[in-house]
């Protein structure tokens, strides 16, 4: 069962790397649309409402990958394909550094409406009003959250259960961004959602922050600065996963991080994160290579892990 899971999640890691995600018929962008009818359907402005939605879809989908667990728990080449498949539908890192070079390119060329045009692939902030320290800025934190929420996370899910896991968890994270922030219509609605995957990430997002002190030098980053600024400033943020890596990240590219935000009109001041100068382009493409380099190393951990479980799996029975 161990070697199944651990070479599935290896070869997804290597199909996201090769192919990235296709323009259509993505499998996450399809349960998107099934989210979103759902959502119009089930929708009321109570707590226990997006409960029922939360639990309908995140289980619904999990329950899907159990069925699928049961199919090839006996046959490690199966059990190997359908987790390479699960694998490479719900990573995300292809994609990131390809937006985040993107960014990085326009950036360097002066390119400031380009790259406010561009940033609404990254992220949901308001960006008419940034100039280009504030869109690397905005950039190099939506590269190292999504590094945690999209590259990490999928595969700790998927070192401890599999393909449950993985598409349970990718369900999860999808009502988030989906639902699960403040404004009017969700604020209650999407609170469920919001607080599940706050719960499914306590343990990736300090992962990666670990992950992003001990791979900083390969990037020419600092692993001590890393390490102290995410010690000491990672709290202050106001998500308790986001902060991690965003601190750990100012720390390793010797940046500063946070201040003003703007989502949806709304204006945050939100704690800066380190003690370094402000971004910049050449920032973006290390921190795309930062994250490019944590994904790799976490498909190994995760893919040992997964062999580590299954053979102690194995022993007990």
């Amino acid at each position: 069962m161990g070697a199944g899971r651990a070479v599935g999640l290896l070869l997804g890691l290597a199909a996201d790397a090769a192919i990235g995600d296709p323009r259509r018929g993505h499998p996450v962008a399809a349960f998107g649309r099934v989210a979103g009818a759902a959502e119009r359907l089930l929708h009321q402005d109570r707590k226990a409402a997006g409960i029922v939605y939360t639990g309908l879809l995140v289980g619904g989908t999990a329950g899907l990958g159990v069925l699928a667990h049961r199919v090839s728990r006996r046959s490690p080449v199966l059990e190997a394909v359908l987790t390479g498949v699960a694998t490479w539908a719900v990573l995300g890192g292809a994609s990131l550094a390809d937006e985040g070079t993107a960014m990085a390119r326009v950036l360097d060329a002066g390119e400031i409406d380009a790259a406010r045009r561009r940033l609404g692939n990254l992220c949901g902030r308001e960006s008419a009003n940034l100039d280009g320290q504030g869109l690397a800025r905005a950039t190099v934190e939506s590269v190292a959250e999504n590094t945690s929420d999209a590259v990490v996370a999928p595969l700790v899910w998927g070192a401890i259960a599999g393909v449950p896991g993985l598409i349970g968890y990718r369900a999860a994270n999808t009502l988030d961004a989906m639902v699960g922030h403040r404004s009017p219509r969700h604020a209650n609605f999407g609170w469920a959602s919001a607080r599940l995957d706050d719960a499914l990430n306590l343990l990736p997002s300090r992962l990666a922050a670990v992950l992003t002190s001990a791979c900083a030098p390969v990037v020419g980053g600092s692993a001590t600065g890393a390490w102290r600024t995410w010690r000491r400033d990672a709290s202050a943020h106001p998500s308790p996963n986001a902060g991690q890596i965003e601190a750990a990240f100012a720390g390793a590219l010797q940046i500063r991080l946070g201040g003003r935000t703007v989502y949806g009109h709304v204006v945050e001041q939100r704690p800066v994160l380190g003690e370094g100068r402000t971004a910049d382009a050449g920032d973006v493409t290390r921190s795309v290579e930062l994250s490019r380099v944590i994904g790799v190393v976490s498909g190994v951990l995760a893919a040992g892990s997964a062999l580590v479980f299954g053979l102690r799996r194995d022993r007990r029975r």
